[in-house]
């Protein structure tokens, strides 16, 4: 099972002081300025949205990502933790954007702020350096419009829809259409988590899987809105033993409004 990506409350009271550890906080910036981690840099990952996964469309999401890393002054050879108040979307996102740009050591830490007990939370921001980040990236791990369509009915890949029940009827509407794309098995990522806020155990998350009739050897395409729940449930995936995951970076936002792209919309038993 995969789960070096995570880590918990007493790993990061062991190592959060080491300089070779950057501490990333994914929330809004007015609760990153209330009160965020020691030495911990600020990403909202909310405002990058990308609904377009042509070529030159994935040039500058790549561009622009290597930039912000760079702008966070990471240099690759740290340990990165990103993380929120839980073990939500938010830091999902951010963990994947680094995974894919070829970082090699990306953690989310499990439980979030939620988690820790007596963590000390500073409105003080700590200076940062930048450094040219080089990005080495993975387009394994994203998918695009083009793989997707490419796939539709292969028998061994499972499009997974990662959004809520109303989105996948088409109720919720968040598109010039509503529905589905077309075979795609619907499990909110919410799913995904505990009451506690970490992801269930990976034993949980490997049953839940197997009930929609996923097993290891197949190729998975995660998809939401925006691919932010959908970079959850990559991570969900992975943690219960799944190593040929995808995040559909356009996810709705681009299938729901390209009109030449054939949709479902799934009926209600």
């Amino acid at each position: 099972m995969d789960n070096q990506f995570l880590v918990d409350a007493a790993w990061l009271e062991r190592n959060a002081a080491r300089d070779d550890v950057v501490l990333i906080d994914t929330r809004p910036p007015k609760e990153f300025w209330a009160g965020h981690l020691e030495r911990a840099r600020h990403l909202d990952p909310f405002p990058f949205h990308y609904y377009d996964t042509s070529p030159k469309a994935i040039g500058e999401f790549n561009a622009q990502s290597e930039w912000i890393f760079s702008a966070l002054g990471i240099t690759g050879r740290e340990t990165v933790v990103f993380y929120e108040n839980d073990a939500g979307m938010r830091a999902a996102r951010g963990a994947w954007i680094l995974e894919y740009l070829g970082h090699p050591a990306v953690r989310i830490l499990d439980g979030g702020l939620k988690g820790l007990t007596g963590a000390r939370l500073t409105p003080d921001a700590a200076a940062i350096t930048p450094y040219p980040f080089k990005a080495v990236v993975r387009p394994e791990i994203l998918a695009t419009c083009e793989r997707v369509w490419e796939r539709l009915g292969n028998p061994g890949v499972r499009v997974f829809d990662v959004r809520s029940e109303a989105e996948y009827y088409g109720e919720n509407v968040r598109a010039r259409r509503g529905g589905a794309i077309p075979g795609a098995i619907l499990r909110d990522w919410v799913l995904n988590l505990g009451a506690d806020g970490r992801f269930k155990s990976a034993a949980e998350l490997k049953a839940a899987f197997a009930q929609l009739g996923f097993s290891p050897d197949l190729e998975i395409v995660t998809y939401c809105q925006g691919g932010y729940r959908a970079a959850h449930a990559y991570y969900a995936l992975r943690l219960a033993g799944f190593d040929k995951v995808s995040n559909y970076l356009g996810s709705w936002a681009e299938w729901g409004n390209r009109e030449e792209l054939p949709i479902e919309t799934p009926k209600r038993r």
